[in-house]
């Protein structure tokens, strides 16, 4: 092992001055170079564009992927994959794994049993609805998450570097304005005091070390002097000179720094405006991400509207009456058969929990006497009126909301309506202005 302790030392050094200048900039006690206007905005824009795209790559991510803890192997999976720069395999979704269940409880039940069919119908769109989310995922991947990605781990990066090798630039230059302001301070103090043997602690303190860069474009480092030297010297040559050779020295320091400086703060700035391409690319991926979203969930839509027509279709033989909400889109609740909720004592129909609009109440389907109809022994319950309700004719009971009134049901009435009785008042009155009480 090649063990440089003249560059070890060097880099302590380096270091070492570079904290204390950082330290005299924060406790006010040094002058701090400061950027120009535009290279401090591009800065404070490009740390904005880090911080946002950071936090939308991430709840992304958590939109995508909602259970992280569910797909910590598949993450490890896919990390290896990246390493090995392989293909990552696709994975079956939660909505195709569901169908697949679905499919093969039906075949346990029997195909032709209405459960069993009707089991291998919602499987097949489970399973298509899994395939749109499984290309929906990748597409998003790919055109979304995977630039946001390069950006924090590619760019970003060099940009960062780039930057942290800027602030040493400084902190060297500020560096060396200090040590030329104190020697020609130090050269007039001595041209005041006379012919003083110079003392040049206050301009070669033993811990700074110059850059590398830096030292080789010095005619000499502070390195080359000793104490020693200095006072052999002292002796020979005029004192005037010594340190108008120190100021000199000092100066051209500051000339290699400033370039160093200068240099450095170009490359920044051509990164730093950089930025602006990357938030027209960005852009372009934000498009194609709404553009595969809102394909995803018209898919969706369509495979649900499908299905929905097709359990009506192949339910309404098998059991009459039980999807007849669904073909209204004002209901939402199933309702049981007239016959069977007035043939059960004591049950009432659980279509009372209709959503329908208020005030829109579909017509029996048809003609009814009310006053012949007589209240059943049981069977009738006790209802609270939601909304007030306007009878459109003698057949139906106007409402007043918060009032309590008695309904039941009977055969041949339409589901949407039941029979209430408020005092020896008795009419019509649909279902969507009451809640039944037990």
């Amino acid at each position: 092992m090649d063990f440089n302790l003249k560059k070890l030392t060097s880099d302590a050094g380096v270091f070492f001055t570079r904290a204390v200048q950082f330290t005299e900039e924060k406790l006010g006690s040094a002058e701090k170079t400061e950027l120009d206007a535009h290279l401090e905005n591009l800065i404070a824009r490009a740390d904005c564009t880090k911080n946002w795209t950071e936090k939308i790559f991430r709840q992304t991510e958590v939109l995508l992927q909602p259970n992280p803890i569910d797909h910590t192997g598949a993450r490890i999976e896919e990390f290896f994959y990246e390493k090995l720069d392989k293909k990552i395999p696709s994975r079956t979704t939660n909505g195709e794994l569901l169908g697949q269940y679905m499919l093969d409880a039906a075949k346990d039940f029997g195909p032709g049993t209405p459960y069993g069919s009707t089991l291998i119908t919602v499987g097949e769109y489970q399973s298509r609805l899994g395939g749109a989310e499984r290309e929906f995922l990748q597409t998003s991947a790919i055109n979304f998450l995977t630039p946001l990605r390069n950006f924090l781990e590619g760019d970003w990066r060099t940009i960062s570097k780039e930057r942290r090798l800027l602030e040493n630039r400084r902190l060297d230059l500020d560096i060396c304005k200090a040590r030329v302001k104190k020697a020609k301070q130090a050269e007039a103090k001595a041209a005041c005091e006379g012919d003083a043997e110079p003392d040049f602690q206050e301009t070669r303190p033993r811990n700074y070390v110059l850059s590398a860069s830096a030292s080789a474009q010095s005619s000499g480092g502070w390195d080359s002097w000793d104490l020693e030297d200095s006072k052999e010297s002292a002796n020979v040559m005029d004192q005037r000179k010594l340190w108008s050779e120190e100021v000199d020295k000092a100066e051209q320091e500051l000339r290699v720094a400033q370039t160093e400086f200068d240099r450095q703060a170009e490359v920044t700035r051509l990164l730093l405006e950089g930025i602006s391409s990357t938030h027209v690319n960005h852009l372009r991926c934000l498009h194609e991400f709404v553009e595969a979203q809102a394909t995803y969930y018209a898919q969706c839509h369509q495979y649900m509207q499908e299905l929905q027509k097709e359990l009506s279709s192949a339910n309404s033989d098998t059991y009459p009456n039980s999807f007849a909400s669904n073909a209204n889109p004002s209901t939402s609740a199933t309702c049981p058969s007239p016959v069977s909720s007035a043939t059960l004592p004591g049950v009432s129909p659980p279509c009372l929990a209709s959503t329908s609009t208020p005030g829109i109440a579909r017509e029996p389907s048809g003609p009814l006497k009310i006053q012949d109809v007589q209240q059943p022994s049981t069977g009738h319950r006790k209802a609270k009126v939601l909304y007030d309700y306007d009878a459109h004719d003698t057949s139906e009971l106007s409402l007043l909301a918060d009032e309590l009134i008695t309904v039941y049901t009977v055969p041949g009435m339409d589901p949407d309506w039941l029979v209430g009785e408020r005092g020896n008042q008795k009419g019509k009155v649909p279902v969507t202005y009451l809640e039944l009480l037990s």
